[in-house]
């Protein structure tokens, strides 16, 4: 009897109720545009198989999905955005988006999800050969997660689009995508509270591209060959962790005008430089692995109150480039880095060498500052200078030196990610 009441309830709410969602079956050659302007808010749009016309607006909370082999295919008219999205709360789900314009003035991309478009959800689409893949352009709590994101490469990688691109936009995820052939990958720019996890890239500029954004993470994405993995300027208070940089031409990790942050896990092998640190204070760098770059890392001047413990230092030509006069011990609470050229001692076994280590001479530095002193470095002069700095401690540069070097290199979880080479 009680559930005979609660049915009839129930089928009385429904009549009272003629804005509850449906579902709404399309076929290719139907309009997406017209399908969408009629829907109801809540409704779901499903496509069948095919294709169906791109530059589509969405002005309503709707649900947008194809199969989910993804074969249904919205393709954008070549100029614009292919599916531009002003509602809250939509949903863009198992779909090949194509077609975009190629204006970077216009913001054009596959999916741009406009400052109303709160709560926009992107997941599981292919998006290919478009200027920009998605575009946040100021909504909140936004999350793109696990698509597959490939840009044009009929273009020059200066004219490209990004693979994601944020612009204030608070709250907003972007997890388990595969983002290849764009300019960068992900690029986020004057926005707070952000995400960026377990993201692959390839064959872009910079992997993950920071510009004026806080309070946000970083963690577990892996690049592969590109220009620079994570380049990260003018933001402040991140956390940076368990990323790996393998291959990338130039820099692993790059550290601008970057403050008061925490860069741990990480691991970086083959770079002309495993770490750029320029002007960038009061960050943490702990259990990160540097491994086999032509320089582990850069250290400029006007980088101040740096925490760098803990990490491995392992087959780099050149560990550490500083070139200044303070003395900066790269230890904490008597714990140091693993420096894997450094022939030392451990006579009472606590895990720490016996002497200090110091990356850089005198040398160093008069080649750093005059590279034409090269010519000379095999003269009985350069050798004189080498025997009387072993011999005379105190005639030592001012420079980098790790008075508690580890005897055994950090485990770092993310090493365990690198590709295995040929």
């Amino acid at each position: 009897m009680r559930a005979a009441v609660a049915a009839i309830a129930v089928l009385n709410l429904v009549s009272i109720l003629p804005g509850l969602a449906a579902t709404i079956e399309l076929q290719p050659g139907d309009s997406l545009q017209e399908a969408a302007a009629r829907a109801r808010p809540g409704d779901v749009l499903r496509l069948a198989p095919g294709r169906y016309a791109g530059n589509v607006v969405v002005t309503r909370p709707l649900t947008i999905e194809g199969p989910d082999d993804r074969s249904a295919i919205v393709e954008g008219l070549g100029d614009g955005r292919a599916i531009w999205i002003e509602a809250p709360d939509v949903t863009i789900r198992n779909l090949t988006v194509k077609g975009s314009g190629l204006s970077l003035f216009d913001m054009d991309a596959a999916i741009f999800a406009d400052k109303t478009a709160d709560r926009v959800l992107v997941e599981h689409n292919d998006i290919l050969d478009n200027l920009i893949g998605v575009y946040l352009w100021g909504p909140r709590d936004a999350t793109v997660r696990e698509n597959r994101i490939v840009g044009r490469h009929d273009l020059r990688r200066s004219e490209r689009g990004n693979g994601v691109q944020l612009w204030n936009t608070p709250g907003s995820i972007v997890i388990g995508n595969d983002i290849s052939a764009g300019r960068d990958g992900i690029f986020t720019t004057t926005s707070r509270n952000n995400i960026f996890r377990g993201n692959r890239f390839r064959d872009v500029r910079f992997a993950v591209h920071y510009m004026y954004t806080n309070d946000s993470e970083v963690s577990g994405n892996l690049s592969i060959g590109n220009d620079v993995g994570y380049a990260i300027m003018y933001s402040d208070r991140l956390v940076i962790s368990d990323n790996v940089s393998d291959g990338d031409r130039e820099h692993g990790l790059l550290f601008n005008f970057a403050n008061g942050s925490e860069i741990s896990g990480n691991v970086v092998r083959g770079s002309e430089k495993c770490v750029f640190i320029y002007n960038a204070n009061k960050n943490r760098f702990e259990d990160n692995l540097f491994e086999g770059c032509r320089i582990g890392v850069h250290f400029t001047a006007g980088s101040e109150r740096n925490r760098i413990s803990e990490n491995a230092f392992i087959g780099n030509q050149t560990q550490v480039m500083y070139v200044g006069t303070r003395a900066l011990d790269w230890q904490v609470e008597g714990r140091g880095n693993y420096w894997s050229d450094n022939a030392a001692f451990d006579l009472d076994g606590d895990g720490v060498a016996d002497t200090a280590y110091r990356p850089n001479g005198i040398l160093d530095q008069v080649l750093w500052r005059a590279p034409a002193a090269k010519l000379l470095l095999n003269s009985p002069a350069t050798e004189v200078v080498r025997w009387a700095q072993s011999q005379f401690p105190a005639i030592h540069p001012g420079g980098v030196i790790d008075s508690a070097p580890l005897m055994s290199p950090p485990h770092v979880a993310a090493a365990s990610r690198l590709e295995v080479k040929p």
